[in-house]
């Protein structure tokens, strides 16, 4: 008998992947998403990519009343957690309601999950609890740094879990932190396509690619990197989906919780970025170089040997990979669509 999953968050952009690579796993999978950050229309792609129809609960995590009778209807085995706000300038902007809907929709869910015996969770994290990291490549070991709202529900949502787990040892959970998920699937399908200016690098360059942006700004060239600008660890977004259907596998064939960075452990500087969409694009792209953001630092990347050595997880698509099937998907038949979150 197939192991059920719910997938809160599944009609997101990591959540609609990690959807397709936990189908070709072989689980049956039911998606709770209330749309607020992602198109409607994915549920059909998704349908389309799989060539399977897709369960769907149209309801928000914080909705106890849903969840429960969710939980009565169908025994789920375990829970991938996406469901989330995150955009960091929103979060200043806004903090109660990321704390209302990343740390109560939370805990409500595992107040559910409880009471229906069902207590394997993957969780969604982030490197940004790192903030200002003192070492690069990060480790796991790193200490937490809250620099916005959002960053605090992710330390605050790993404290729980592990809290919860310290007092019953029932409880199993894979915490991943992700460095910069990017690109998109190869049927170019499903991908990333913000609603509003692009809070990260790939979905801004591919937008003045587009010709939806005028230029694109590089804040600060003058970090100590080879080029000046700044160095981040790009992950591709199926190999993030990957990720989540390997850190699964552990909670459900080992019982054996764990604490993982999902990146490359390879840095790229934005003229890298560039450079790289340029050659999949075959356009130019307009920048130019403005002050350094407050807290930005000169390069951010992941320590990635423990993600291997637990769950035997490896990255295997490239900076190219990346840039390549982003301009596939925004150049695809979606984008006469609504946008996806």
């Amino acid at each position: 008998m197939k192991e059920h999953i719910l997938l809160t968050g599944g009609a997101g952009y990591i959540g609609s992947h990690t959807y397709v690579a936990l189908i070709d796993a072989g689980y049956d999978v039911t998606i709770l998403d209330n749309f607020q950050n992602a198109s409607r229309s994915v549920v059909d792609r998704l349908e389309k990519l799989t060539g399977k129809p897709v369960t769907v609960a149209d309801a928000d995590v914080r909705d106890a009343t849903t969840l429960a009778g969710l939980f009565s209807e169908h025994q789920f085995d375990a829970v991938v957690h996406f469901a989330a706000l995150k955009a960091v300038s929103e979060s200043v902007e806004r903090p109660l309601d990321y704390f209302d809907v990343n740390i109560s929709g939370l805990i409500n869910l595992l107040r559910v999950m409880d009471a229906a015996g069902c207590r394997k969770i993957v969780f969604s994290s982030s490197a940004t609890v790192y903030g200002v990291p003192d070492e690069t490549p990060t480790p796991e070991t790193a200490e937490f740094r809250a620099m916005n709202p959002y960053g605090q529900t992710k330390i605050s949502g790993e404290q729980i879990l592990n809290q919860l787990v310290a007092a019953d040892d029932r409880w199993h959970v894979g915490i991943l932190r992700y460095f910069n998920p990017a690109g998109a699937h190869e049927s170019h399908l499903i991908g990333e396509d913000p609603r509003d200016i692009p809070n990260n690098l790939m979905p801004y360059i591919a937008k003045v690619a587009a010709g939806e942006l005028a230029e694109l700004q590089i804040f600060g060239d003058d970090y100590d990197t080879p080029d000046g600008t700044g160095v981040r660890d790009y992950i591709h977004v199926e190999d993030l989906a990957r990720g989540h259907v390997l850190s699964l596998a552990t909670l459900l064939g080992e019982d054996q919780s764990h604490l993982v960075n999902l990146g490359t452990g390879v840095g790229h500087s934005v003229q890298e970025v560039v450079a790289a969409y340029k050659r999949a694009s075959n356009r130019d792209i307009p920048a130019r170089v403005v002050e350094r953001r407050a807290g930005d630092v000169p390069i951010y990347v992941a320590k990635a040997d423990k993600a291997e050595e637990i769950l035997g997880f490896r990255t295997q698509k490239t900076l190219d990979d990346m840039c390549a099937s982003s301009w596939g998907w925004i150049v695809g038949p979606h984008s006469s669509e609504e946008p996806d979150g």
